[in-house]
């Protein structure tokens, strides 16, 4: 295993304002698949014990509440989120930066609403105090898609990694046959839309190991 890979027990998530309003401003990527996203990356964290900060904007404005998916699955987190008061960057928010750095972690995956505006500005301030940062651009979106691009250029000039959520899927799985990759697997399979699912090949994924798992996803889809 490289040194700089990424893991349940060197890694921390970190979600920022996904928002009911605020989500439904973008339009640089379907809100659905942010939604979906976003919440696989919750279920990730909450499934193999990672730290898991969530932070919100003016919730008591037209931004809205957190999305209602993220209290059903981090029901914990959700209640202690930080909620700041209109800071753009939340690393300038004392609460937000505490609940970070309280994590113990130097690596960070980083997702959030909107790339532009929530995103951009924690990020580079976490890459200048030191963090690894991977930001997962299918659970983050913009107003626009150039907007969003151009977000996404600076971030990574800046050092971080751009990655998406089935990139995360995987290198936290490291071995699909493993328990901890079994279930990642359902992860990956039950956040994708079908359509996605079709095209990945499915027969592929199930002579690496993961029947069990798409079997398990089926059941989940199911239910």
């Amino acid at each position: 295993m490289h040194e700089n890979v990424y893991t349940a027990d060197n890694a921390a998530m970190l979600l920022i304002d996904h928002q009911v309003g605020t989500i439904a401003w973008t339009a640089s990527s379907k809100t659905g698949d942010i939604k979906r996203n976003a919440v696989s990356l919750a279920t990730i964290a909450k499934a193999f014990d990672m730290p898991l900060v969530l932070t919100s904007s003016q919730e008591e404005s037209i931004q809205g509440p957190l999305i209602p998916e993220l209290a059903k699955v981090a029901p914990k987190e959700y209640a202690a989120r930080v909620r700041r008061s209109g800071i753009v960057n939340a690393m300038h928010d004392e609460n937000f930066a505490a609940a970070v750095r309280a994590t113990g972690r130097k690596k960070v995956i980083v997702a959030g609403i909107t790339t532009e505006v929530c995103v951009v500005f924690p990020v580079l301030q976490l890459l200048d105090e030191g963090y690894d940062v991977q930001v997962v651009t299918d659970a983050s979106a913009s107003f626009t898609k150039i907007g969003d691009e151009s977000a996404l250029r600076r971030i990574e000039q800046a050092g971080a990694a751009i990655v998406s959520t089935p990139q995360i899927i995987s290198e936290l799985a490291v071995d699909w046959t493993t328990p901890r990759g079994q279930e990642l697997g359902q992860v990956l399979f039950t956040s994708q839309p079908v359509s996605v699912l079709l095209r990945t090949g499915w027969r592929w994924f199930w002579a690496m190991g993961l029947g069990r798992a798409i079997r398990g996803a089926r059941t989940m889809r199911a239910s």
